[in-house]
């Protein structure tokens, strides 16, 4: 029976099945990281206040990244590189969605739409880099290799979320409403339909390094463009909703890192 678990689990058993995993889940982080170590260096002068976690947001994501690569040299196995099809954060600036990148590279501060946008992005990105976590740490939060790294990349993702919502609606009440639930509309439909452009991508590489017979294939494709159809009905609601957290102030602080996977 094909579940989420079964096929992670697949992945995880499979050295290059792993390594491709890792590599492209390190190098969209660390793209997110110097994104982010970016926008808070050039953040206006009237949102100064943000500068400090926009840095925390990245530093977590540079994180990350060298989490995955951690994973990776704990079984001997270098990063490859990542197949342009695969490289969701790419794919997404190509489609519009986050700042870019030669506008970053400029010396020339952001202005308060370029932050609202750039929030309203991360909201939609966070949205299913939370819900992918959570579905990880469902079926693997225990396991001996990968438990502890998916645990703590979960509660960063859950406070990256928390963050974009009680900014987005700090935001709102100052007067930038429309053009966030503009934003939010618009990045939200391009997303889904990178996430399924991605997710096949991705599928279609891990079927040929694990031999997968084509009725398996094509039972997987069928059900990434049955969830994309969900989500273009009615399913992308969930990533445009603002509501305030229970977590507040969720990127007040340094960021935390670990030994292990400094």
């Amino acid at each position: 029976m094909l579940s989420a678990r079964s096929l992670f689990q697949e992945i995880v058993d499979s050295d290059d099945a792993f390594q491709l995993f890792c590599s492209i889940a390190a190098s969209g982080e660390s793209q997110g990281g110097w994104e982010n170590a970016r926008i808070a260096a050039l953040v206006p002068d009237s949102m100064r206040d943000l500068a400090p976690k926009i840095t925390r947001h990245g530093a977590d994501e540079d994180k990350h990244g060298r989490i995955f690569k951690a994973l990776l040299r704990k079984r001997g196995l270098p990063p490859v590189p990542v197949p342009p099809e695969t490289d969701y954060t790419m794919l997404l600036e190509r489609r519009g969605i986050g700042l870019a990148h030669e506008k970053l590279r400029r010396e020339e501060p952001l202005t308060e739409r370029d932050i609202v946008v750039y929030l309203s992005h991360s909201r939609v990105t966070e949205q299913r880099a939370s819900d992918q976590m959570d579905m990880l740490v469902r079926n693997f939060g225990d396991h001996p290799e990968l438990g502890k790294a998916i645990r703590m990349i979960s509660h960063d993702e859950d406070n990256h979320l928390a963050y974009c919502h009680e900014e987005l609606l700090r935001l709102a009440r100052a007067g930038h409403g429309r053009t966030i639930q503009r934003v939010l509309r618009e990045s939200a439909l391009v997303e889904i339909a990178v996430y399924r452009d991605v997710s096949l991508a991705v599928m279609d590489h891990m079927g040929r390094l694990l031999r997968w017979p084509a009725p398996k294939a094509a039972l997987l494709a069928a059900g990434i463009r049955g969830m994309h159809a969900y989500e273009r009905f009615s399913g992308w609601h969930r990533m445009v909703s603002l509501t305030m957290p229970e977590r507040r102030d969720a990127l007040g602080g340094a960021a935390l890192t670990t030994p292990e996977f400094a």
